[in-house]
């Protein structure tokens, strides 16, 4: 029989409890730590925070104190400046590192000089730190890149995503959502609403997989696209009327003056009566071919994020050691696996 492989926790916010509630359910793997700055979750049991009753492990406040394990899964924030100083002390401890942070999926071209100190602290200690999630990640790097297996040249990616942000809570703050107008206009301008991470990364992503040379990434702002006539009740915040219920934000990839990469996605709280709803768009413009996906529900992207989490973790411990990517890690390794996961009921 295999051993499972062994796991701690930095971050126990919304998605990271999420991520906790599924991994204490895999056969596959075992939670030997967490740690996490919350006052209310520092010297709490993690099964107990996570609703599956008490498991033996105990959240402290600093990584520093974890135990040894096969893997560290960092669910903190979205900048990699800022969860540099997290990751690379966990690498330097021999730990794998895989982490949810939006910048970390293929910051190669974006953050040069992180990138190559990772691939170098890893290398060095002979592990292997990954950047996964639903966006980026998967559904505007990996997906796609995969779908250009179809043709034999690239001419364009196109991709549209509406998406889910009910079950959402922390990470809110840096759409604008539940804002005023007025409210979300001054947030912008001091930089308090930022919209989304990433596109830098999945469109670095994609090109690289292309083999394209890029001449410019352009990241638009982020503008608001509906403001809610309704009270919209999520799992973590309610949206009342007059306040902003969702956003947009757009990238381009540039190359010889047009838009090669095509990125878009309104992050919002939808409604049944509203003009548009959660749905995803993609069209790779062929030299041979166009293929064209729809999701009209959408990619659900909280257990899309979770599920893409859980399903790496084995992969990035059995991966080669250096700063990797999604599109690095094998397909038959990152797939679905059900079969790791305990019969209901059982603990």
């Amino acid at each position: 029989m295999t051993l499972a492989h062994t796991i701690v926790l930095v971050g126990l916010g919304a998605t990271g409890l999420a991520m906790a509630q599924s991994l204490l359910r895999r056969t596959d793997v075992d939670i030997v730590g967490a740690a996490d700055r919350n006052p209310a979750a520092i010297g709490a049991d993690l099964g107990t925070l996570a609703g599956l009753g008490a498991r033996g492990v105990t959240v402290i406040e600093d990584p520093a104190g974890l135990p040894a394990a096969d893997l560290a899964i960092v669910a903190t924030t979205s900048d990699l400046e800022q969860v540099v100083g997290t990751l690379v002390p966990l690498l330097e401890r021999s730990y794998n590192v895989m982490s949810i942070c939006e910048e970390l999926s293929y910051p190669w071209a974006s953050h040069p000089e992180l990138s190559r100190r990772l691939d170098e602290t890893a290398r060095a200690h002979g592990v292997t730190v990954v950047g996964t999630g639903a966006n980026p990640g998967v559904l505007m790097d990996t997906l796609p890149l995969l779908l250009t297996t179809l043709t034999q040249r690239v001419d364009r990616i196109f991709i549209r995503r509406r998406t889910n942000m009910s079950r959402y809570n922390a990470i809110l703050s840096k759409f604008g959502l539940g804002l005023t107008p007025d409210e979300f206009a001054d947030a912008k301008d001091s930089g308090a609403v930022v919209g989304h991470y990433g596109f830098e990364q999945a469109i670095g992503a994609l090109a690289a997989g292309l083999g394209w040379s890029l001449d410019a990434v352009d990241v638009g702002p982020v503008t608001p696209s509906l403001v809610s006539d309704t009270v919209r009740v999520g799992e973590h915040v309610t949206i009342e009327p007059g306040r902003i219920a969702a956003v947009t934000h757009a990238a381009r990839g540039m190359l010889g003056g047009r838009a090669v990469i095509d990125l878009e996605i309104m992050f919002g709280f939808f409604d049944t009566g509203d003009r548009l709803t959660a749905g995803d768009d993609y069209r790779i413009e062929g030299s041979d071919q166009v293929i064209a996906l729809s999701a009209p529900i959408g990619f659900e992207s909280f257990m899309s994020t979770i599920a893409a989490a859980v399903n790496v973790a084995t992969a990035v411990v059995d991966a080669p050691s250096g700063f990797l990517s999604m599109g690095d890690l094998p397909t038959k390794e990152v797939a679905s696996k059900g079969s790791r996961l305990r019969a209901r009921g059982s603990r």
